[in-house]
C-alpha cells in the first residue's frame, strides 16, 4: 500500500505464497487463510466452551461438528453466491458453481449452509439443534473479521466514492490500464464491515454467551442474526453494490437478505421465548 495524492492505494498481493509455475495451484491466497483461521478458532472456542460447561460436545464431538459446519459454509457460501448475485452465469453454466477459486462467496448463503449443517449434525448425533446453533453463533465472527480482511486484501467489495480523509484508492473499481490519479476513492468498507460484524459482534456474542445459562436455547442464535443483520445493513450505506448485480425493491442485495435475516432472528427469539415461558407453564 502506498501513499499517493493523501489517499492510501490498496494494492496487497493476494498470495501469502506463490508457488512455482510448473504446480497446479498458482499458491495459497490470503482468502484461504482466512477461511482456515476462522475455523480454527472456532474450534478454540468450541473447546472453551466444552471445559466451562456451556456445551454438551465433548472434545471428539467438536472436531466432527466443525467439519459438519466447513462442509456448510463452503458449499453454502459459493452455491448462495451463484443463486443471490451470479444467477445468469449459474444458469447458463452450472458447473461454474464449482470454480471456487474464482471467487464468489455470499454470507447470507454461509448461514444458510451452516444451518443446514447443524441440522445434519443434530440428527446424527442427537443433540439439542437450538444449543448447537448458540454454540456455532458464538463462534462465527472471528471468521467474518478474517474474511473482511481478506477482501479488503484482495482489493474487492470496495465502498463508495468518497472524499473522507480515510477514503482509499482500490485499482480493481476502476477499468484495466487506468492511471491510479484518475481513479476516485472510496470508503474501505470492507474494514468497516471487518470491525462492526466481526470485532464488534464476536464481543457482543462473547458477552452474550457467558450469560447463556439464563437464555432459553436458540435466543443467542436469534440475536446473531439480527444484530448481525443490523450491523450489515449499516454497512451497506457505505458499500458499493456488485457490479452488474440488479437492486430488489430499490435496495442492494445485502441489505434485502439481510432484512429477511433479521426477521428470522427476531422470529427465533420469539419462538425461544414462548418455548421457554411454555415449559414454565
Amino acid at each position: 500500500m502506498e501513499l499517493l495524492l493523501s489517499y492510501f492505494v490498496v494494492d496487497f498481493d493476494p498470495f501469502a505464497l506463490r508457488f512455482p509455475e510448473a504446480f497446479f495451484l498458482e499458491g495459497i491466497r490470503w482468502y484461504g487463510l482466512s477461511y482456515l483461521a476462522g475455523f480454527v478458532i472456532a474450534v478454540l472456542l468450541f473447546n472453551a466452551y466444552r471445559r466451562a460447561g456451556t456445551s454438551p460436545l465433548s472434545k471428539d464431538d467438536n472436531l466432527n461438528f466443525i467439519t459438519y459446519i466447513l462442509f456448510g459454509v463452503i458449499l453454502g457460501g459459493r452455491i448462495g453466491y451463484m443463486l443471490f448475485y451470479d444467477f445468469h452465469n449459474f444458469a447458463s453454466n452450472p458447473l461454474s458453481v464449482f470454480q471456487i477459486w474464482k471467487g464468489g462467496m455470499s454470507s447470507h448463503g454461509g448461514f444458510i449452509g451452516t444451518m443446514l449443517a447443524m441440522i445434519a449434525y443434530s440428527a446424527a448425533r442427537k443433540v439439542s439443534f437450538w444449543k448447537l446453533a448458540d454454540i456455532a453463533c458464538a463462534s462465527c465472527p472471528p471468521g467474518l473479521f478474517l474474511g473482511r480482511l481478506a477482501n479488503f486484501i484482495n482489493g474487492e467489495l470496495w465502498g463508495k466514492i468518497s472524499a473522507v480523509p480515510w477514503a482509499m484508492i482500490f485499482p480493481n473499481s476502476a477499468p484495466a490500464n487506468t492511471p491510479i490519479s484518475e481513479i476516485a476513492p472510496r470508503h474501505p468498507s470492507q474494514l468497516y464491515e471487518a470491525g462492526l460484524e466481526g470485532l464488534f459482534l464476536f464481543a457482543y456474542m462473547q458477552f452474550r454467551f457467558w450469560r447463556a445459562k439464563k437464555l432459553p436455547s436458540g435466543q443467542l442464535a436469534g440475536e446473531f442474526l439480527t444484530v448481525y443483520s443490523l450491523l450489515r445493513i449499516f454497512c451497506e450505506i457505505f458499500r458499493e453494490p456488485d457490479f452488474g448485480v440488479s437492486l430488489i425493491a430499490g435496495l442492494s442485495r445485502g441489505t434485502f437478505y439481510s432484512l429477511l435475516s433479521m426477521a428470522l432472528g427476531i422470529a427465533i427469539i420469539v419462538f425461544a421465548r414462548l418455548k421457554e415461558a411454555k415449559g414454565k407453564c
